[in-house]
C-alpha cells in the first residue's frame, strides 16, 4: 500500500511539474504572496532556491518541479480565492516537498528565501518558518 501511494505521488507531481517555468512562478508568487502569506512564500522560495542549485539530484529536482508546478497551476484542490482555506492545499504540496528533499536544504539556500521575504514582507524573522518546517 505505501509503495502504492508513492507511486501516486510520483506520478502526480510528474504531472504538476510540467506546468512549472521559471518565468511563470516569478509571476505567480509575486502575485500572491502577500495573500498566501510567510509560509507559502518562503516554502516556495525556499524550494525554488533548491531547484537552481546545479547540486540537487534529478529525483529531488522532480518532486520540486512537482510543488511549484501545483503552486503556479490555476485551478487547485482548493481554489485560491477562498479566504483562509485557499492556499492550505498549496502549502501541503510545498511542505510534502520540503519534506521530501530536506537534505538538499543548505543554509545559503534558506539565506537566500529570508532575503527575499525580508524584501516583499520587510521585518521577516526565519525561525517563523523554521519551526514549521521542522529544517
Amino acid at each position: 500500500m505505501e509503495e502504492e501511494v508513492k507511486n501516486q505521488m510520483q506520478t502526480r507531481s510528474e504531472e504538476y511539474g510540467k506546468h512549472y517555468s521559471e518565468e511563470n512562478f516569478w509571476f505567480k508568487l509575486g502575485r500572491i504572496a502577500g495573500k498566501a502569506g510567510i509560509k507559502v512564500t518562503y516554502a516556495a522560495l525556499v524550494l525554488f532556491y533548491v531547484l537552481k542549485d546545479p547540486g540537487t539530484p534529478r529525483k529531488e529536482r522532480n518532486k520540486i518541479l512537482g510543488a511549484l508546478g501545483y503552486l503556479i497551476l490555476p485551478l487547485d484542490l482548493i481554489p485560491d480565492w477562498i479566504p483562509v482555506a485557499g492556499f492550505t492545499d498549496d502549502l501541503a504540496a510545498l511542505t510534502w516537498a520540503i519534506y521530501m528533499i530536506a537534505k538538499c536544504i543548505t543554509p545559503s539556500v534558506k539565506a537566500q528565501a529570508a532575503a527575499k521575504c525580508r524584501e516583499w514582507f520587510g521585518d521577516f524573522d526565519p525561525a517563523i518558518v523554521e519551526d514549521y518546517f521542522k529544517f
